[in-house]
């Protein structure tokens, strides 16, 4: 009040109150969904209002607790307050003034250091209302003054505006709907009430009368009004005059247009709503309470209601019953039989677009097969269309019903309507986008049908459209080109035939970058798509089926780029090149195309389809290639048999010196060849034999059989040989006779030393111990074999108390050898008579062929250089030496 206190009135009416501000209180604002109350007012003389806020859960000293104070004035400018709004989320709350400004607070309004305070708005008229709208994370602020509207929005940095409208209200003339009126700005002019969205002007409607006071109060709008017009801007201009003029207080249901209730009071000073009622308090002091009726009383009105609109209905007088049963809050079901009858009715008279519009009011609730059928005659299809038209718009339209809808608009041949039909915006889509397509092709419309396609993305119905219908190779290649690299992969290899065969080139291209480094040309990837994506080439080598030069282009372009591309792609462009060089003539061409298809040989990609690349080059008959891939496979006696078959006698020596070495069966194979020669090959039958004979790789015999198949080759040709042959057999004889006789001698003397032994005494004469060499003392051990140790010596080292510790390392190893004598020659005896009594005496020798048994033993009983006969007596020195050579 104007003395600085604050007012309680709770519902049992008992007042209370509170000193709030030292001389007046000027504005309050209660917030619905917390215990926090704001107010407005001042403290000392002058223009310096106080903005506090209060929190009524907590008390101080009895009083609700203050939680803030701080100036309301904007940039220490002396103005009046004139409006207050706080929204509900507490993080914003706007101030008005008499000067025009607004006053935002942003942040945390109950504390100083959570929230900032700016200057939001300046004008030159009075600030009369604000309200806060909340959409979803979207907060609004619709300011009104005397003179316009003007809605900003918070949620955005710099707080974008816009004005609404050119004309104001006065004060408290303007309110905030509920969700019922999509939460709209209401503003009371002398003349009209208008609705606003933040960013258009709604509805108005034509309430005459100076309104003095406006509310919203569950779904219903609140008008007190007065007939005598003044202009708002007076009451800033110290005109209100305290005049008892009768006021009238009106509530309006908008959503149903009828005034719910209507009274007249004497000087209304403000409506509450509070504890589910309305309170009107006059000057007088009294307090006057509206109550909405109970649901019991609007139920018996409406049956009467029900009734009397049945009554209409039956007299066909639709329009009155419509309208009774509109103002009466019927159900939508109601409604809509009501419009199904009228419908019925104007079809039957034969008015067939008055009978649409009301089965059109009828969506929803209605089957549309009903009207549907009344309306399929090909005369009445405008009105079908017109039907359809709405049924979509609501997104309850199916498949039929938008392939029905298309034909119409393709009978009536209404491109304009098709058009509008069709491109609209993805949001407002009310039908089944292919099926659409599908009719749309069908009836002839490829264009509209393509950019419904392209559209919403519908790739594959676009590129069949442009490719069997339009025949447009180029632009579906180029629209592949821009699709996301799954989608260009699949298409490609589906189309891919058809592009190659009518634009090769431009195929063979977008192949190449679909298979390198692909990125859409349109940059439908994403932001977050940095590197290219590449498809496997070997996949599209069939889509060159009829285009070998495209192909070979490709390849080529795959193997430079891509090192590491399928083993397909190499094995494919090296059979391209091995037939392009078969059915070249021109020699310079076909040289190249050589050298071309030699290096891709040699590249090294063939290891692992070494068998592959043979076949093609002997399909081919590429010589050079054959023969390379022969050496790298270590086919030497393959290489060989092509000389032999091509009868290229140097050919077949220069392998032979070449892989002789790595495969010593090839120079009897050649020898072999040449014997079969009836031509005159003595030179080349020298050159084999002599190497033959170097390396001793056959028995004399074995070259006499293979040689007397030739009658050509006379005695003469293996005269040295033979000769040769025979005298290093000569002198191999003597040495085994020498050698012989020096086991023999050896043996009779180590028979006499044995005997010694045995019949004469021993005299050690040792005088250092054979381990560490040190004099020999006593207690000492003496072998018979010359070696004499320090007892403690022998004992460290000795392994057994009966050998010598020198002489056991080399006595085990004629051991070990006699023991394999004897394994053997039981072998010997095994292996006799396994073959005697064997059917198959091929298969046992190879079995012990397989076991070593006839490995040959040599044993080497020759003395090392520097020993004498007397070091004898340290053990026999012998080393089993074997080598293994397979009989022949």
């Amino acid at each position: 009040n104007m003395e600085g206190q604050i007012w309680f009135l709770p519902r049992s009416l008992q007042l209370s109150s509170f000193q709030a501000y030292k001389l007046r209180v000027t504005h309050l604002y209660q917030l619905k969904q917390h215990s926090i109350l704001v107010s407005v007012g001042e403290d000392e003389e002058g223009i310096n209002p106080l903005v506090k806020v209060w929190n009524l859960e907590k008390r101080d000293g009895g009083n609700p607790l203050c939680t803030r104070i701080f100036p309301a004035i904007p940039g220490n400018k002396p103005t009046v307050v004139s409006c207050l709004t706080v929204h509900e989320n507490l993080n914003f709350m706007a101030i008005g003034f008499a000067d025009g400004s607004v006053v935002l607070t942003k942040g945390d309004i109950t504390r100083d250091r959570h929230s900032k305070t700016q200057l939001l708005h300046e004008g030159s008229y009075p600030v009369t209302g604000l309200a806060f709208r909340q959409s979803g994370k979207t907060t609004h602020l619709f300011v009104v003054t005397t003179e316009n509207i003007q809605s900003y929005m918070l949620s955005v940095k710099d707080y974008p505006h816009l004005e609404l409208d050119t004309h104001g209200c006065g004060l408290r003339c303007s309110s905030l709907s509920d969700p019922s009126q999509d939460l709209q700005f209401i503003v009371a002019g002398n003349e009209c009430v208008y609705l606003y969205q933040p960013d258009e002007r709604g509805p108005c409607f034509a309430f005459e009368g100076q309104k003095l006071i406006v509310h919203w109060y569950r779904g219903y709008l609140i008008i007190v009004s007065k007939e005598r017009k003044t202009s708002p801007k007076s009451e800033f201009a110290g005109n209100e005059a305290q005049n008892s003029d009768k006021q009238v207080l009106n509530i309006y249901d908008l959503c149903n247009k009828f005034i719910a209730y209507s009274s007249i009071f004497d000087d209304i000073v403000d409506v509450l709503a509070e504890w589910g009622s309305l309170y009107v308090l006059t000057r007088d002091g009294k307090i006057h309470v509206l109550q909405e009726k109970d649901t019991q009383t609007k139920l018996e009105a409406c049956n009467y209601v029900f009734l009397l609109v049945s009554a209409l209905c039956l007299k066909n007088l639709f329009e009155m019953a419509i309208n009774l049963a509109k103002s009466h809050h019927l159900d939508s079901d109601g409604l809509s039989e009501i419009f199904r009858q009228y419908g019925d009715h104007l079809y039957n008279k034969g008015n067939h677009d008055g009978a649409i519009q009301q089965y059109i009011r009828t969506i929803g609730k209605l089957e549309p097969s009903y009207v549907i059928r009344k309306f399929l005659d090909a005369q009445r299809i405008h009105n079908l269309t017109a039907y359809l038209q709405m049924l979509h718009l609501q997104s309850l339209a199916n498949a039929d019903h938008t392939t029905l809808l298309l034909n119409c608009y393709t009978k009536l041949k209404d491109s304009s309507k098709l058009e509008e039909f069709i491109k609209t915006s993805e949001s407002e889509v009310h039908f089944d986008v292919e099926t659409a397509i599908k009719v749309l092709r069908q009836a002839g419309y490829y264009s509209h049908a393509v950019y419904l396609a392209e559209k919403h993305e519908h790739h594959e119905w676009y590129l069949k459209i442009q490719l069997e219908d339009i025949k447009n190779y180029q632009e579906a290649l180029h629209y592949i080109g821009k699709l996301p690299f799954e989608q260009a992969e699949s298409n490609m290899k589906r189309y891919g035939k058809i592009l190659m065969h009518h634009v090769p080139n431009e195929t063979t291209e977008l192949l190449k970058v679909l298979c390198t480094d692909y990125r859409p040309s349109g940059g439908n990837e994403g932001p977050g798509m940095l590197e290219g994506k590449k498809a496997n080439s070997e996949e599209f080598i069939p889509v060159f089926a009829n285009n070998s030069r495209e192909l070979k282009a490709f390849l080529e372009h795959m193997t430079e780029v891509q090192a590491d591309s399928p083993q397909g792609v190499y094995d494919t462009l090296l059979e391209l090149r091995l037939q392009n060089w078969a059915h070249e003539q021109d020699e310079q061409i076909k040289e190249k195309l050589h050298n071309e298809a030699l290096t891709l040989l040699k590249s090294g990609r063939f290891k692992t389809v070494f068998d592959k690349a043979l076949v093609l080059c002997q399909m081919h008959s590429f010589k050079d290639g054959v023969l390379y891939l022969y050496e790298q496979g270590k086919l030497f006696q393959q290489i060989m048999h092509y000389h032999m078959q091509n009868e290229q006698y140097k050919k077949v020596i220069e392998v032979c010196e070449l892989y002789g070495d790595q495969e010593a069966c090839l120079w009897e194979q050649a020898l072999g060849y040449f014997a079969r020669k009836e031509e005159n090959c003595k030179e080349f039958i020298a050159a084999v034999l002599k190497h033959i004979e170097n390396k001793n790789l056959m028995p004399p015999l074995l070259v006499v059989q293979t040689l007397a198949h030739n009658s050509t080759a006379t005695l003469s040709v293996i005269k040295d040989y033979l000769v040769n042959k025979l005298q290093k057999q000569s002198r191999q004889i003597e040495q085994d006779e020498q050698r012989i006789q020096k086991y023999r001698e050896e043996t009779m003397r180590i028979r006499l030393e044995i005997e010694e032994l045995k019949a004469s005494p021993k005299i050690f004469q040792k005088t250092k111990c054979s381990i560490c060499t040190s004099a020999l003392e006593l207690p000492s051990v003496h072998f018979l074999c010359g070696h004499s140790f320090h007892q403690h010596c022998f004992e460290s080292y000795s392994e057994s108390d009966s050998e010598c510790p020198t002489c056991m390392p080399e006595n085990r190893k004629v051991m070990d050898m006699i023991r394999a004598q004897e394994q053997k020659r039981d072998l010997h005896d095994q292996f006799q008579h396994q073959l005697k009594c064997s059917n198959d005496g091929f298969s046992v020798v190879a079995d012990y062929f397989g076991r070593g048994v006839f490995n040959k033993l040599t044993l080497i009983t020759d003395l090392p250089s520097g020993k004498t006969a007397t070091t004898i007596e340290a053990g026999l020195q012998r080393e089993l030496l074997i080598h293994t050579k397979r009989s022949t």
